[in-house]
């Protein structure tokens, strides 16, 4: 297969696929760093480079879940609450082998669409180097994220704008 037919196979088999459909298989260290690696390949003006992504394994990834559940309960009303979506926050991250905190740092050289246009482009990276390594992965934005600035330490110009689950398949 020549280099045009391997990138259109990877791009039409691109999917999101979520926590339930993972393996309890570890996902190399090296094949993680690849997924994180081409996110830098993302093009994005001025070289600002945006993106902050953070990976989280293991006992930090457990405590992610933790903060998450934590938020969910703290910031919905007694009325909408649900033991089940609680419960299925932790239960989400504990079937991730690895979850990547996606964040944007707004430079103010650029408007602010620029830059998350350029966050999402590197996901996109992310997600097809994903693909080609057969590691299933999912983008999500779920309300719970804006309120993690404090547990990510991000500064007061960066936000985070989602979730990127990984597992084996």
């Amino acid at each position: 297969m020549d280099q045009v037919e391997v990138l259109k196979n990877i791009i039409e088999t691109r999917r999101s696929i979520f926590p339930k459909s993972y393996s309890t298989d570890e996902i190399d260290e090296n094949v993680l760093e690849e997924i994180l690696n081409s996110a830098n390949f993302a093009p994005n003006h001025k070289r600002t480079k945006p993106w902050r992504l953070k990976i989280f394994r293991g006992e930090e990834k457990n405590q992610l879940g933790i903060t998450l559940a934590n938020i969910y309960q703290q910031t919905v009303n007694s009325q909408s609450f649900l033991e089940k979506k609680f419960l299925d926050i932790t239960d989400k991250v504990a079937k991730s082998n690895a979850i990547i905190t996606i964040s944007v740092n707004f430079s103010g050289l650029l408007p602010e669409w620029e830059e998350i246009a350029a966050t999402a482009m590197a996901v996109q990276n992310m997600y097809l180097t994903a693909t080609a390594h057969e590691i299933g992965c999912y983008w999500s934005t779920p309300g719970m994220i804006n309120h993690l600035g404090e547990f990510l330490g991000l500064e007061e110009n960066q936000k985070c704008i989602g979730l990127f689950y990984l597992g084996k398949v």
